[in-house]
């Protein structure tokens, strides 16, 4: 599949709705979860895996140490 340019607006809240060729790609329905995948000014989204969610719940409590207001790139 070539590459093909899609888009969605976000709302106030931050939420988007996946295109419905997005979720055929990715294979994914309500209540599946998505890994965003962060690198410069790009983003990577992905089908989370079990092995995913557990990693992240390993490691959340250790993330703290970035969490503070002068962490925030944005």
């Amino acid at each position: 599949m070539g590459k093909k340019a899609l888009t969605s607006t976000v709302s106030s809240k931050g939420q988007t709705t996946l295109p419905a060729a997005v979720r055929r790609l990715l294979r994914v329905g309500s209540g599946d979860s998505l890994l965003y995948e962060m690198e410069k000014e790009a983003v990577r989204i992905r089908k989370a895996t079990p092995l995913d969610a557990a990693w992240a719940r390993a490691v959340e409590s250790t993330l703290t140490e970035w969490s503070g207001p002068d962490d925030d790139d944005l």
